[in-house]
C-alpha cells in the first residue's frame, strides 16, 4: 500500500467516528457493517411509510378524487395494529421455538405480512382509478380492497420495527444500546429520503400505471432487504426450546413496566407531540397540490425535505445526549422548534411562497427528529433488561396510536373545516390552516405534561 492510499484510508477512517453520528455504536461484537445490513429493515419500513403517507395520500385526494376524510380513515387503518406493539415485544421477548429465535420468526411474519399489503394495493388503486376492465367494477370493490392492503402493510412493518429494534438492542453491548437503536431510526430516515427522491423521479410523468408499477416494485424490494438484512442475526439459541419453563403474563409485565418512575407521564408527553407531529401527515401534500399547485413529483420530493429535516434532528441529538442532555430535554426543544415550522408552512399559502412551505417542512422534520430521539433515549435508558421488547414496543404503540387517530383527525377536520366556510375561494385553505393551528396547541401541551420531568433533572425548558 503507497503512502498516500495509507493515508487517504486513516483519515476516512478517523473521519468516520467524529462526524457520523452512531458510527461510535459499532464494537467488536457489533462492527458497523453488521449494523448497517441490520439497518436494511428500517429502510424497507421507510420505504412503505413514504409510499403510503406520501405519494398515495396525495394520488387519491388530487387524481383519484377521493374525499381527503375517507383517504385519511384508510391510511390511519395501518396503526389500528399499533396497539399491538407492546404485545408483540413482549410475546418477542418470551418466545420459544424448536428453532430456538426469539426475534426472527416475527420479523420475518411480517416480512410476509407487509409485501402481501404492497401486492394486493395495485389492483385495488386499479378499480379506484377505474382503469382497463376495472371501469365498471363497483368503487366500493376498490375502496375495501386499498383498506385490506393498507392495514396489511402496517400490520407488517410494525411488526418488523418492533422486533428489528428489540432484535438490535439484544446484539448491542449495554453501553451502545441506544445508540444501536439510534442507528436504526437514522436508516429510517435515510430509507425515507431515498425512497421519496426515487418515487418522485419515477413518477415524473404521472399515470395510473406508473404508480402501480412502482407499488410492485416495492413489495420486491421490501421482501430482498429484509432477507439481507435478517441473513444470520440472530444465533439459535437451545435454551429457547424448553417449553416446560415457565412464562410471565403479559399483564404481569406489563404491570411492572407501567410502575417505572413517570411511565404514564413519559407515555401521555409521546402522545401529545407525536399527535402534533404527525396530523399533518396525510395533508402536506394534498396542501402542497391544491393550494400551492405543485406537482406530484415536487410534493413527493417534500417528504424527502421532511425525513432530511428528521436527519438532522437525530444527528444533532445524538451528539447532544452523548455529552449526558437529559433526553426530556431534547424532546421538549423538539416541541419548540415545531411551533414556528407549522407557522411557515400556514403563511406560505397567503404570501404564495413554496419555499417558505419548504422551509417549515424542514424545521417541523428537525423537530420531530429531536423529540424522536429525546423520547427513544428516555425510554431506552428506563428500560429493564428482561423488558426491552416491551418497553421499545409500548414507545411504538403509543407514537403509532397517536399517529394514526391524528391523521384521521386532520383530515376529518379539514374537510368539515372546508365545507364550513365553503368550497371555493378561503375555504380550503381555512380547513389546512386549522389542523396546523391544533398542531401547534398540541405541541405546547406536549411541553407542559413534560415540565415536570424538567423540573425533577433540575433543569429548563430552553433550547439547546
Amino acid at each position: 500500500m503507497n503512502p498516500l492510499t495509507r493515508k487517504v484510508i486513516y483519515t476516512w477512517a478517523s473521519l468516520g467516528p467524529r462526524f457520523l453520528p452512531f458510527a461510535d455504536a459499532a464494537s467488536p461484537e457489533m462492527p458497523l457493517s453488521r449494523l448497517l445490513r441490520l439497518s436494511l429493515f428500517q429502510v424497507s419500513v421507510g420505504m412503505a411509510l413514504v409510499l403510503l403517507i406520501g405519494t398515495l395520500n396525495r394520488v387519491m385526494i388530487v387524481e383519484l378524487s377521493v374525499p381527503a376524510s375517507l383517504v385519511a380513515i384508510m391510511l390511519s387503518l395501518p396503526l389500528v395494529f399499533a396497539p399491538f406493539r407492546a404485545l408483540i415485544g413482549f410475546r418477542s421477548d418470551t418466545h420459544r421455538s424448536f428453532l430456538g429465535w426469539r426475534r426472527v420468526p416475527f420479523m420475518w411474519s411480517g416480512t410476509l405480512i407487509q409485501f402481501g399489503g404492497l401486492a394486493i394495493m395495485p389492483f385495488a388503486l386499479l378499480v379506484l382509478a377505474g382503469e382497463a376492465e376495472a371501469a365498471d367494477a363497483p368503487r366500493w370493490i376498490g375502496l375495501a380492497g386499498a383498506g385490506i392492503a393498507f392495514l396489511m402493510v402496517g400490520a407488517g412493518l410494525h411488526t418488523t420495527q418492533t422486533v428489528g429494534l428489540a432484535l438490535a438492542t439484544d446484539l448491542a453491548p449495554p453501553e451502545s444500546q441506544a445508540k444501536i437503536v439510534g442507528l436504526m431510526y437514522v436508516m429510517l430516515l435515510v430509507g425515507m429520503i431515498g425512497s421519496a427522491i426515487i418515487f418522485g423521479a419515477l413518477l415524473a410523468d404521472f399515470t395510473p400505471g406508473r404508480l402501480i408499477q412502482v407499488i410492485q416494485g416495492s413489495a420486491v424490494v421490501t421482501l430482498i432487504l429484509n432477507v439481507i438484512a435478517l441473513w444470520k442475526q440472530e444465533a439459535r439459541n437451545p435454551g429457547r426450546t424448553a417449553f416446560h419453563l415457565p412464562e410471565p403474563s403479559f399483564r404481569e409485565s406489563w404491570g411492572s413496566f407501567i410502575e417505572g418512575e413517570h411511565a404514564l407521564r413519559r407515555l401521555a408527553a409521546l402522545g401529545l407531540g407525536t399527535a402534533a407531529f404527525s396530523m399533518q401527515d396525510v395533508l402536506l401534500e394534498p396542501y402542497g397540490g391544491q393550494i400551492l399547485k405543485l406537482s406530484v413529483s415536487a410534493t413527493t420530493t417534500l417528504t424527502a425535505s421532511l425525513a432530511f429535516g428528521g436527519l438532522v434532528g437525530f444527528s444533532y441529538a445524538s451528539r447532544v445526549l452523548s455529552r449526558g442532555t437529559d433526553p426530556f430535554r431534547m424532546a421538549s426543544n423538539g416541541a419548540l422548534f415545531g411551533i414556528p415550522g407549522f407557522a411557515l408552512v400556514t403563511l406560505a399559502a397567503p404570501l404564495h411562497a413554496p419555499a417558505l412551505f419548504a422551509l417549515g417542512v424542514l424545521l417541523i422534520g428537525f423537530g420531530g427528529g429531536l423529540f424522536s430521539h429525546g423520547t427513544l433515549t428516555a425510554t431506552m435508558n428506563l428500560a429493564p433488561r428482561d423488558q426491552v421488547g416491551l418497553a421499545l414496543g409500548a414507545w411504538g404503540a403509543v407514537q403509532a396510536t397517536a399517529a394514526g387517530v391524528a391523521m384521521a383527525l386532520g383530515g376529518v377536520m379539514r374537510d368539515v373545516v372546508t365545507s364550513w366556510a365553503g368550497p371555493k375561494g378561503n375555504g380550503p385553505m381555512l380547513g389546512y390552516a386549522s389542523v396546523y393551528a391544533l398542531e401547534i396547541t398540541l405541541l405546547l401541551a406536549a411541553v407542559v405534561v413534560m415540565l415536570p420531568l424538567l423540573r425533577r433533572r433540575g433543569v429548563a425548558a430552553q433550547v439547546v
